[in-house]
């Protein structure tokens, strides 16, 4: 068999396209000056060099048609169907072409062009794609179509901007496992990285498929009060970041996984992440921070590599907090000069956090009804380990999970939780996926190995004799 090649460009139909443009190019300066303004002019440039653009590009989409009998794709015999015309979305605009549909018995046709040229989504030149998905990462399909609207090139609409992370995802999921491999072994650590620490909290996102009505009747059978978000759901977040010798982040791999139990997914790809770091660089120190959910150090602390453990210190002041307003009363002028008094204890000194343990012990004895005095006297006795705060700062280490906070407002709050929203697991996780690889600085390694899945191996049978008149490449 024989593996088609692309034909050199035929360059009188090239030449064509060019000496159009430089004549339109020639009347517009000339009519310059009577243009309403220079913004004018530029528009109507920029428009002359689309349309060249397309036309070149829709000459060299045709090119990578094949119109053949019989056709070998990945490696299986299809059969010539028929032959008609398509518009795919360029990042210059529309471009519609002739092309070729095959077939293998009942299955659905596939069209060598497209396989070729690597269309995505049956719809996408690979760099229109490319610039779809970046752009949807970041903002709402609506947001992107106005967006590419006023740059003036492609023009995608809010509906095929919706659909395509969508499609891309699906891919994505598929081959996930081996995507996230190769993503990890390409990982280039930082030279300066001294240690490496990781995160993991979630934050709750609204769902469509969050059984809000059901969860609502049951608490009105029960008797209680329907509020509080019932149609939400958790939505996992871990970072893993690299930190030099004077405890100044360089870098952070940001992960995020739509709604499961325990975090399933984001757990595994958060110790997957830290085995290929810890292989390439045995050395760094490892420091692991969350707050004081069980199921974070459960995790954190079972079954990940030992290393040093801290609880976020904001967190801990926060309980601090509480108990001091729980004992003199919320924003009295005690309660705030003690916590600031402590606060500055527990960060500052060595022995802080027993100095903040014997504290909280003498107001639960002189409060003894205040049974939130207990609970977050228990909370600084389970965490005394993990509190040892003028220890890391001496040393450099990070003692804040900020960057994972960051990352869930980041990758999650900005753009799934705006007015109104609601999501389903599939389309959420399409974009925490491409905002992931986005703020990872990924993304250009992820869309590589998401596009070589739109293209195949066309070749043809040496057997197969070409039709009087077809066009054979």
């Amino acid at each position: 068999m024989r593996v088609f090649h692309t034909a050199k460009a035929d360059a009188t139909t090239t030449d064509a396209t060019i000496e159009r443009l430089q004549a339109a190019v020639v009347k517009l300066r000339a009519g310059c000056g009577a243009q309403e303004s220079f913004e004018s002019f530029e528009n109507e440039l920029h428009a002359l060099f689309m349309q060249a653009e397309r036309e070149v590009l829709a000459e060299e989409l045709a090119r990578l048609d094949v119109n053949r009998p019989q056709l070998m794709i990945d490696g299986q015999l299809h059969h010539r169907a028929v032959r008609s015309s398509e518009t795919y979305t360029s990042a210059a605009g529309p471009v519609t072409v002739m092309r070729t549909l095959y077939r293998r018995g009942r299955e659905v046709s596939v069209v060598p062009l497209e396989l070729r040229a690597g269309i995505v989504a049956g719809h996408f030149t690979p760099r229109a794609a490319r610039q779809a998905l970046w752009a949807v990462a970041h903002l709402t399909p609506q947001e992107a179509e106005g967006l590419f609207r006023e740059v003036g090139n492609m023009s995608p609409s809010k509906s095929s901007l919706d659909r395509l992370p969508k499609a891309c995802s699906a891919l994505w999921e598929a081959h996930r496992p081996e995507f996230e491999a190769q993503l990890r072994e390409a990982m280039s650590l930082p030279e300066a990285a001294a240690m490496v620490a990781v995160s993991l909290d979630g934050v709750m996102t609204p769902m469509k498929d969050g059984a809000r009505c059901a969860k609502r009747a049951a608490m009105f059978a029960a008797g209680k009060h329907t509020q509080g978000p019932a149609g939400y759901q958790e939505v996992g977040c871990a970072t893993l970041s690299f930190y030099d010798a004077a405890g100044e982040r360089l870098s952070t791999v940001r992960m995020a996984r739509m709604p499961e139990a325990r975090k399933a997914s984001v757990k595994t790809m958060l110790a997957a992440e830290l085995a290929e770091v810890l292989q390439q660089r045995p050395a760094l120190r490892l420091v692991k921070i969350a707050d004081g959910a069980k199921d974070n150090w459960t995790y954190l602390g079972e079954a990940l590599p030992a290393g040093e453990e801290f609880i976020d210190f904001y967190h801990a002041a926060e309980h601090l907090k509480h108990a001091f307003e729980v004992a003199y009363g919320e924003n009295t002028p005690k309660a705030r000069t003690q916590f600031e008094t402590y606060r500055h204890l527990l960060r500052e000194e060595h022995e802080g956090v027993e100095k903040v343990i014997r504290a909280v012990a003498y107001l639960r004895g002189r409060y003894p009804r205040r049974t939130a005095l207990a609970t977050e006297l228990d909370y600084f006795r389970r965490h005394r380990a993990r509190m040892r705060y003028a220890e890391a700062t001496a040393q450099g280490l990070p003692i804040g999970s900020g960057v994972v906070e960051a990352a869930c407002k980041t990758l999650v709050t900005q753009r799934l939780k705006r007015s109104g929203m609601r999501w389903r697991h599939a389309g959420g996780q399409a974009i925490l996926t491409l905002r992931s690889l986005v703020q990872s600085d990924r993304f250009d390694h992820g869309w590589r190995l998401l596009a070589q899945c739109y293209r195949a191996n066309v070749a043809a049978p040496d057997n197969v004799v070409a039709f009087p008149g077809a066009r054979v490449h």
